[in-house]
């Protein structure tokens, strides 16, 4: 073992990432070099061809491509168009009504998509200008629909919990029933901010701001049909017990072209964009996935992990103390990456430590993914922030939108406390369903 080796390649791999090498690459070179240098060529060879097979060919991985596929399909077929119209029938006369069925909404697409950006997008799109036209000042409705994005990755299917459950070797199924706690516990910190905002703040959210006399109740729940049954034959099932987190995928993708296609929503050129970026998005995560296992190897071999886990036993901090030193990590961290990259270089790491401090992994993997998503609205690369500026450029400015976010950024903080205060928070589905 070689300490040293492996704390200089985390020293490269950090400056590699600072000087904007993508992830995948810094990650396979630094794990690359490294075992060349501890083992010689052949043996880093052998590990550098060996590696991307073994991850990719994992059993549950294959639910990716199949939950995303379900989710462009369901997105490019206009099945989620009636969303934030569904939402508005219902708190239509709720203070901030409009700002109430953004979040809805976006909880809803979050059941197709798994994706805090395409979520933030497609809602964004739809909500913004509708909300600015009804007196909403304008970097708050931003705000509402950057942060609204991140109940994307947390209720399933979540592409990132996906990744979690392979990486740390826990049940994905347990994950996903932990993450719809803490999505639904998230979309009503939201909620509350937007209530409190306009009951205090009219010159944020004018008076009666949600309210829409000219929508037909009846016609637009019954838009929204298809994505239920959709929604309840996948999760109803996975949960059920009656296929697993990965046939669940595949049925959930077949369901959706199947409905898309029987209401004649489904055009070939909407089928193969859809196609493409089910395979453009695989391939870009995959890629990073397999240089996080290399990367594992790396520092598994130089003695890094056990190094840093001696280090914080040593230290005696508790776990208190610990959990303060990860939320602070990632809450650091998720500034500056995007959250699949951040999470695959920090688990190689932060896995052995936490098997030694006996803190359950599926509780971690929710922990994780909520602070990772609290990235996704922070400055100066909150990526959401960005999405959200992309589709509402006529509006508002990026830093208006990052002042925006800022209420649900404190919403957030609340939420990340509770689940460390009281873990049954997210445990109580995984343990009564899991």
């Amino acid at each position: 073992m070689n300490v040293a080796v492996g704390l200089i390649g985390l020293a490269v791999l950090l400056l590699l990432l600072a000087l904007q090498v993508p992830i995948a690459v810094a990650l396979i070179l630094v794990s690359f070099c490294g075992i060349w240098y501890m083992l010689g060529l052949a043996p880093a060879i052998g590990i550098l061809s060996a590696t991307p097979y073994e991850f990719v060919a994992s059993w549950t991985l294959s639910a990716i491509p199949m939950f995303l596929l379900m989710g462009f399909v369901t997105y490019h077929a206009g099945l989620t168009t009636g969303l934030f119209d569904a939402a508005k029938v219902v708190v239509r006369r709720v203070p901030g009504g409009l700002g109430l069925a953004a979040i809805f909404a976006c909880t809803g697409f979050a059941a197709v998509s798994g994706s805090s950006l395409a979520c933030a997008a497609t809602m964004g799109r739809i909500a913004i200008p509708e909300m600015v036209r009804a007196g909403y000042k304008p970097s708050f409705s931003a705000g509402i629909l950057a942060a609204g994005g991140t109940v994307g990755a947390l209720i399933p299917p979540s592409i990132l919990m996906i990744v979690y459950g392979v990486f740390a070797e826990t049940s994905v199924t347990k994950v996903f029933l932990g993450g719809i706690s803490v999505g639904i516990l998230t979309a009503a910190s939201y909620c509350l901010v937007i209530i409190l905002v306009a009951l205090l703040r009219k010159d944020i959210i004018p008076a009666r701001a949600g309210e829409d006399g000219q929508l037909d109740a009846r016609g637009v729940l019954r838009d929204i049909v298809p994505l239920i049954v959709l929604i309840l034959l996948v999760f109803g099932g996975m949960f059920g017990g009656i296929f697993t987190a990965t046939e669940a995928g595949a049925i959930g993708a077949a369901g959706a072209i199947v409905i898309a296609v029987i209401l004649r929503r489904l055009s070939w050129p909407a089928f193969r964009r859809a196609l493409f970026e089910t395979l453009g998005t695989c391939a870009a995560l995959f890629i990073v996935g397999a240089g996080a296992v290399m990367l594992t190897r790396f520092l598994g071999l130089s003695g890094v992990a056990g190094f840093i886990n001696e280090f914080f036993s040593g230290l005696d901090i508790g776990y208190f103390g610990l959990m303060a030193v990860i939320v602070l990590l990632y809450l650091v961290i998720g500034m500056f990456l995007e959250p699949f990259g951040a999470m695959l270089i920090t688990l190689p790491i932060l896995m052995p430590l936490l098997a030694t401090q006996g803190i359950d992994r599926v509780w971690f993997g929710v922990l994780l993914v909520k602070l990772l998503e609290v990235g996704m609205i922070t400055p100066p690369l909150g990526m959401n922030v960005f999405v959200i500026r992309s589709v509402a450029a006529e509006h508002v400015s990026l830093a208006g939108i990052f002042r925006g976010a800022l209420l649900f950024i404190l919403a957030d903080i609340v939420v990340i406390a509770a689940m460390i205060l009281w873990p049954d928070l997210v445990m109580f589905l995984p343990d009564i369903l899991g």
